[in-house]
């Protein structure tokens, strides 16, 4: 039979029998150990427990490291977008490559020590010619979302009627159907949102995770299963919509709390990382985004964490800077089909695309109609502002406002091509010097994007007016 694609193939030289296999000098381990003595491998080599996740490095990573290095079961806590399922599913990296079963054996024995009793009856009758496959770390992993309605027969087992059908007695354990828990053996079982599973069924886990071992109904069978146990939670959850039975708690040896990126420079290099804007084809401009404008949506972000007018225990995810980011490139480019340019970067005018891709990202607690957009809009001034403060000092820019005095009017907007702002810049001059110092000597759209900001800028500390109708703005002296 071919083996998926997607899953990889063993090599060849690999011991193909139980008696090849202890000829090579393999020793069992428990996953426990075989996880410890990884995680110490990357400690020591001074390379990262996990990759692709920011932020992290001071605080979250090294409480995941002692609780892997004591062998300990974990429960991850934090709010919707904090990585928790990243980090559990990035676990995998840290046990062997390949691992040797009883071939054949749903629940991959060890075999050494072969737990089912089908594993038992296969290493019992042909010994050290018992067949040996192999294992890839990938499929030693194995997750549930809890759901009200998951079943003991979900995560332990149930008798498998159709097998009672072909003639066995229900006092035969080759009848059991094993569960998610027992199916993970030798490797990892995940619980996502733990609280949201029923209370009785919690208590199936409490064996698992104190005595390693499950208990099928009905028979007088153990299963000394070896399974690392990892489950997250939404904090709220313990009393919101759910909670963790305080025995099950207690046999969790590490409780590990995730944030959000505490800063505006690792909010950022995470969008960078994840988003995935528009991909140029046949027919689509350029997109380069300026630092700045990418800037801005990572302020939201963190604004909106701080925001009294946002529901802080729901969270803002970061999903949120991901998406506002992929908008954000979207506006551009659907401005830049519009206009006809072959080049668009975002401007200030495309943030307002962001409110539609912020709402249902987030709870605003408003009782007013329509109140929600002013918040959000107030935040998107904000972050533009604050970012304006940062690369714009106010006190630089004394010549760009003295230029408005003599009655000048400024128009901007997505419906102004790029060229429009380079003539603007020709009959400004004073704003030749902040422009500069945001784009230097880039392309046109880049060089739009920061006279938008500059203006956008300028009139949010007061110092020009403006007056919007939707994406299209007017500025003018405030005098």
């Amino acid at each position: 039979m071919l083996a998926s694609p997607s899953v990889p193939v063993p090599p060849p030289d690999l011991p193909q029998t139980l008696g090849a296999l202890r000829a090579s000098g393999w020793v069992s381990v428990p996953v426990h150990e075989e996880i410890r003595r990884n995680t110490a491998g990357r400690i020591a080599a001074g390379r990262p427990l996990v990759e692709r996740v920011l932020g992290f490095e001071d605080t979250v990573l090294p409480q995941m490291e002692n609780a892997l290095l004591a062998g300990h079961d974990i429960i991850m806590l934090g709010e919707r977008g904090q990585a928790k399922t990243r980090l559990v599913r990035s676990l995998t990296s840290l046990l062997d490559e390949w691992m040797p079963a009883v071939a054949g054996s749903e629940l991959r024995d060890d075999p050494e020590h072969p737990v089912s009793r089908a594993g038992r009856d296969l290493v019992a009758e042909h010994g050290d010619d018992a067949p040996i496959e192999w294992v890839h770390r990938s499929q030693r992993f194995a997750e549930k979302l809890a759901t009200p309605d998951t079943s003991i027969a979900d995560l332990i087992g149930e008798v498998d009627p159709i097998k009672v059908a072909e003639g066995r007695y229900l006092s035969d354990e080759l009848t059991i159907h094993y569960g998610l828990v027992p199916r993970a053996n030798r490797g990892i079982f995940a619980v996502n949102e733990l609280p949201d599973l029923a209370e009785r069924i919690q208590v199936g886990l409490l064996n698992v995770l104190e005595e390693r071992d499950v208990q099928i109904r009905g028979f007088t069978i153990r299963l000394p299963l070896d399974v690392v146990l990892v489950a997250t939670a939404n904090p709220e959850d313990y009393t919101n919509r759910g909670r963790i039975i305080t025995p099950l708690k207690d046999r969790f040896g590490a409780q590990i709390r995730t944030h959000y990126p505490r800063d505006t420079a690792t909010e950022l290099a995470i969008v960078r990382q994840e988003a995935r804007p528009p991909a140029r084809g046949p027919g689509t401009p350029r997109v380069e985004v300026p630092e700045f404008m990418a800037e801005v949506v990572a302020e939201l972000s963190q604004l909106a964490r701080a925001s009294t007018h946002l529901n802080q225990r729901s969270g803002v995810s970061v999903r949120l800077s991901i998406s506002n980011y992929e908008t954000m490139v979207a506006n551009a480019v659907r401005r830049a089909l519009r206009v006809g340019e072959s080049e668009a970067a975002p401007r200030v005018s495309d943030l307002a695309a962001l409110v539609a891709s912020t709402q249902g990202k987030v709870e605003i607690e408003a009782l007013e109609e329509g109140r929600e957009e002013r918040i959000l809009q107030g935040l998107v001034a904000a972050a533009v502002l604050a970012v304006f403060r940062r690369r714009c000092p106010t006190e630089e820019l004394g010549a760009v406002v003295s230029a408005f005095d003599d009655a000048r009017v400024v128009h901007a907007g997505d419906d102004l091509p790029s060229s429009a702002y380079a003539t603007l810049l020709d009959e400004v001059p004073a704003l030749r010097a902040p422009v500069r110092a945001l784009a230097g000597e880039e392309d046109p759209a880049v060089v739009a994007s920061a006279v938008e900001l500059v203006l956008e800028g300028l009139h949010l500390s007061k110092r020009l007016n403006k007056e919007a109708a939707g994406s299209k703005a007017t500025y003018r002296s405030r005098g």
